[in-house]
């Protein structure tokens, strides 16, 4: 999907324990890298459109049909005309030269697959994040409830933080982080024609990945009556950051967290 995936675990037992189930440390961090690296790689594999053999390609070339394309491209072409309507518009699945294109979509989908997958496995307690989107479950300590921390970066210096947040816990709503923007990719997210993003970036944190990833994609490309209809709408969290570099910020991102 073009970026980098990592999967943070709780520090392993001490040495000579023995992980649940009787399975090594080790055994068990290299069956949860390995489940979340085959739910990205397959759906990278039918939603991509830079591999022509992917099923998305075909599609977008007239050789494919959606009524005959697999469940998950059908189910989530629907999920993507519902975020459409509910939206009023502000996220499409279709390119302005009309290709459909999914990948606004896709990743909060593969992140929250890769995150029931690591649960059933009995994982209970990670912190998965995808190329800066963030969905975390249980505790970096478990059993203590305390929650996750996470950083969104400056979009003027990559090397900065433009603020802190913690994720899950006992306590905290919300345990995912969704953040977009033109800074790190380049300009990715589609905007009615001819008018400029009233943000250089927007950052999510909702109580599932999905809807923080959708929700920061269509205000990016909304702008404020979008972010306006997010904070009515949405048990979200939102920080947005003006082309001039003021801060929009709901309650939740003004108190320091979820």
């Amino acid at each position: 999907m073009g970026t980098v995936i990592s999967l943070a675990l709780p520090a392993s037992p001490p040495a000579g324990g023995a992980a649940a189930g009787g399975h090594s440390p080790d055994d068990e961090l290299t069956a949860a890298a390995a489940v979340v690296e085959r739910v990205f790689r397959e759906l990278d594999h039918t939603f991509t459109l830079y591999r022509p053999t992917s099923e998305a390609s075909a599609i977008a070339r007239g050789e494919l049909s959606l009524l005959n394309a697999s469940a998950v491209m059908r189910g989530l072409f629907e999920l993507a005309h519902e975020w459409r309507l509910r939206s009023e518009g502000a996220f499409t699945p279709e390119r302005p030269d009309g290709v459909l294109d999914l990948s606004g979509l896709v990743k909060g989908y593969a992140i929250r697959e890769a995150g029931m997958s690591l649960l059933a496995l009995g994982q209970p307690d990670w912190c998965l994040n995808a190329g800066g989107d963030v969905l975390v479950s249980g505790s970096p300590r478990p059993g203590s409830g305390d929650p996750w921390q996470a950083g969104i970066v400056d979009p003027s210096d990559r090397g900065l933080l433009l603020a802190g947040c913690t994720l899950g816990g006992v306590r905290r709503r919300h345990a995912a982080l969704a953040t977009s923007g033109s800074t790190e990719r380049g300009d990715h997210i589609w905007t009615a024609a001819g008018s400029t993003p009233a943000f250089l970036q927007v950052s999510v944190m909702a109580g599932d990945i999905v809807t923080a990833d959708v929700l920061a994609t269509a205000i990016f490309a909304g702008g404020v009556p979008m972010l306006d209809r997010a904070a009515d709408g949405w048990d979200v969290d939102v920080l947005a950051v003006r082309a001039d570099g003021q801060l929009l910020a709901t309650p939740g991102f003004r108190a320091g967290g979820g």
